[in-house]
């Protein structure tokens, strides 16, 4: 799986157009933007996509196990994401997992991932 908006930068992910509810159109017109209903908590772009992407993965691998494509299961994930996909992991799939690194392997070729695997 691959996540393309780590790939993008910010910029090509988010947008400072004006809302709705920005300057003119404030409660007082003073030109101070007003809360609107879809407020979010600050957050980095490029987190909120970790999370996202955690979460596909978390729904796959969840789906896969249940339909009996795996028995157990090898967590290959940066430091970073693998907090955010502990997170989403259903509990059901804690016994499946036998091996957990938390490195980051994202620019190496199949056979050296895979060399890098069997050494643990």
């Amino acid at each position: 799986m691959v996540n393309d908006a780590a790939r993008l930068s910010t910029s090509e992910v988010e947008t400072d157009r004006m809302g709705p509810t920005s300057a003119g159109k404030s409660i007082h017109n003073v030109g101070g933007a007003t809360p609107n209903k879809t407020f979010e908590p600050k957050q980095m772009p490029d987190k909120r996509a970790a999370e996202f992407f955690a979460r596909d993965i978390a729904e796959y691998l969840l789906r896969a196990h249940r339909e009996g494509r795996f028995q157990q299961l090898s967590l290959v994930v940066s430091p970073q994401f693998l907090g955010a996909l502990r997170k989403f992991l259903d509990p059901s799939l804690q016994d499946a997992v036998k091996l957990e690194l938390n490195k980051d392997y994202t620019h190496f070729s199949p056979e050296e991932l895979r060399q890098h695997i069997q050494m643990h």
